[in-house]
């Protein structure tokens, strides 16, 4: 029986996965659950053996990969590092998430705007302001500190981080000429130092 249910936790991932690879690559409103059972290969009906929808299939994917990357997020915020390291850790954080997660990232910034259009995926603005809040402590934490300038437009600022490293998506590909890790410290190079001589 254990086996059995480890063997159905394993179809399930590997449907999840299916799915979240659809979603990224033709966006959730052109995926049919068909598409799904066919990558899978399997028939339309067995899919349902596992998951009611494609919705529900969406908001798993979401709900779990945001879990952990938020999580992340708040063990950096209440770890001892000094604020300057707090914000690089959450920068290199961030590309490791591309980096691990490449679909379910492509979804939240490809699909957020519409998926909220429906109550259950109310929580996604909750991330969203949730986000904000984060990168905004960081910031003040830094000025605060003295490591980052005073003068800085925090809510600008934010945008500018927020939309720069998650744009990565769009282009980044695991296994290419530079690591996550390596595109995040040049991020970052830029970010805390400019691009002047």
């Amino acid at each position: 029986m254990r086996e059995e249910t480890q063997s159905s936790a394993t179809r399930r991932d590997e449907l999840l996965a299916i799915a979240a690879g659809l979603f990224a690559e033709k966006g959730f409103k052109n995926t049919t659950v068909r598409d799904i059972a066919d990558a899978a290969g399997i028939l339309s009906g067995s899919l349902y053996h596992h998951f009611d929808s494609k919705e529900s299939m969406v908001d798993e994917i979401l709900r779990t990969f945001q879990e952990e990357l938020f999580g992340q997020y708040d063990e950096i915020l209440a770890s001892d590092l000094d604020p300057l390291a707090q914000l690089e850790r959450a920068v290199v954080a961030s590309f490791e998430a591309i980096d691990k997660h490449r679909d379910e990232v492509a979804i939240f910034q490809n699909e957020a705007a519409y998926l909220l259009t429906f109550d259950r995926f109310a929580y996604l603005a909750d991330r969203n302001q949730q986000s904000r809040e984060v990168w905004l402590t960081l910031l003040q934490n830094g000025i605060d500190a003295g490591v980052l300038r005073d003068d800085l437009d925090l809510e600008l600022t934010y945008r500018f981080i927020r939309d720069t490293v998650w744009v990565a998506v769009s282009w980044y590909r695991p296994g290419g000429r530079r690591t996550h890790t390596e595109i995040a410290r040049q991020y970052l190079s830029i970010l805390l130092e400019g691009i002047h001589r």
